[in-house]
């Protein structure tokens, strides 16, 4: 019994924690699919629902840090570029 409370702490764990986008990103496309096939009563419906409401938020909040992490990669390279540029920009000074 003990290795079945291990267990389940564990996945209490992990559970509390954020998904990675895959692994959010997974489980929303099976609840979708869930959705789409029917039969599941109204309530089920609903936890559904709202199960895939919350992943789509993670999903988002990973995209958008991503998006973020992008654009600072970009502007550092064009800041990058910039100064690389000035010092050269003399050799019409003469």
């Amino acid at each position: 019994m003990s290795s079945v409370k291990t267990e389940m702490s564990s996945e209490k764990t992990e559970m509390s924690e954020e998904p990675s986008y895959e692994a959010a990103r997974d489980e929303l496309i099976q609840i979708v699919k869930k959705l789409e096939a029917g039969g599941a009563t109204l309530a089920e419906s609903m936890q559904l629902w709202e199960r895939g409401e919350k992943l789509a938020e993670v999903c988002q909040r990973w995209l958008d840090g991503a998006r973020a992490r992008i654009d600072q990669a970009r502007q550092q390279e064009q800041q990058g570029e910039g100064q690389a540029q000035q010092p050269g920009s003399g050799a019409s000074q003469a």
